[in-house]
């Protein structure tokens, strides 16, 4: 009997940090770079509602999420594409502007998704050099080749925690060749107070051959409800709602990303708590010779290198109590370092009497 046959991929699959351990009931997850204080009281209520009709399919095109999306950031409602997270609209990306050969670049540590949804086209995925764990933007112009066709970068980067100043980003704009589009990934944007950052969207908000993603998963806090959306020229709008999925975002995300928006008092509380435990937590771990990025998103990169313990046995001795960090190890390939999501107060304290036991 002939077997079926389908594609075989060169692809390591996304391995996402760990959120359970058989030995505990209820563990503190820091691995996943989720809100630290959940989800604002708006959306709860807008979730809790018995009238929400399920037997009903959602608006295709999520016209009031783009209404309000649009309003917040002041930016044309036509540019908006919303997606089952920003991993769809990455997706529709690279089926939309890639073919089989062409090229890639992505920072040699940037998130995984970028490397998947190319390589899963038949694209080839190069690699540019980052100097410090930063995005460098004259390695990615060396990369430069006829065949190349995206430049994905998040800013600030995942799972760096560095990123490119606005001058620094203008520049990367300005020496790519005009057909190469140029993606920003914003994801962590609303933390960002540093006076030399600018987000894409601010940036690029006219630029035809910039796209920008935008993601509800983070300081929102609706990483359950998956819900993401892109801005970028009509003409690529356009195209890409003919690829998108009918129904791709279901309605209780959208009215609660709607509910999201309109909570101006629960981003503030999120980007204040961000910044006090992030400085906290950098300032309490350089103590003990574990260095970490400047707080920009809402996590932080540890550096053992200087630690007299390696990353893997404070991983391990975390994880045993039921703490659990983000491997660098597995996809981005940085060892002796790990990735520590910013928590909750309670999280917090519970990290300084690990911390002060084991090291």
């Amino acid at each position: 009997m002939k077997q079926l046959k389908f594609k075989k991929l060169n692809i390591e699959a996304y391995k996402p940090g760990r959120s359970s351990f058989r030995k505990f009931k209820k563990i503190i997850k820091l691995s996943a770079n989720e809100s630290a204080l959940g989800v604002s009281t708006r959306v709860k209520k807008v979730i809790s509602n018995k009238n929400l009709n399920f037997s009903r399919y959602p608006d295709g095109k999520s016209k009031e999420l783009r209404n309000e999306i649009s309003k917040k950031f002041r930016c044309d409602k036509e540019k908006i594409i919303c997606g089952a997270g920003s991993d769809e609209v990455i997706q529709m990306l690279c089926q939309l502007f890639l073919r089989p050969k062409d090229e890639v670049i992505v920072p040699q540590f940037s998130f995984l998704m970028y490397r998947i949804y190319a390589k899963i086209v038949g694209a080839n995925v190069i690699f540019a050099k980052e100097k410090k764990y930063k995005v460098s933007v004259p390695e990615i112009i060396k990369k430069i080749t006829k065949k190349t066709k995206i430049v994905f970068l998040a800013n600030p980067n995942n799972p760096t925690g560095t990123y490119l100043t606005k001058m620094e980003l203008i520049n990367l704009r300005k020496k790519l060749r005009k057909n190469i589009l140029l993606v920003v990934d914003d994801a962590y944007a609303e933390y960002m107070k540093s006076l030399d950052y600018k987000s894409g969207l601010e940036l690029f908000k006219n630029n035809e051959n910039v796209f920008i993603l935008r993601t509800f998963s983070k300081i929102y806090g609706l990483s359950s409800l998956r819900v993401g959306w892109g801005y970028g020229s009509r003409r690529i709008i356009n195209a890409l709602n003919i690829i998108k999925p009918p129904f791709n975002v279901n309605d209780v995300a959208q009215k609660a990303a709607i509910e999201s928006l309109k909570d101006k008092k629960f981003i503030s509380r999120s980007i204040k708590h961000n910044i006090f435990y992030a400085t906290k937590l950098k300032n309490f771990l350089n103590n003990y010779n574990i260095s970490s990025n400047e707080v920009s998103a809402n996590f932080l990169l540890l550096d053992f290198t200087n630690c007299k313990l390696k990353a893997k046995y404070f991983y391990k001795k975390l994880k045993m109590k039921g703490i659990l960090l983000r491997s660098t190890e597995n996809g981005y390939r940085i060892k002796n370092m790990l990735r520590l999501t910013i928590g909750s107060k309670k999280r917090e304290l519970k990290i300084y009497e690990c911390n002060k036991k084991y090291i």
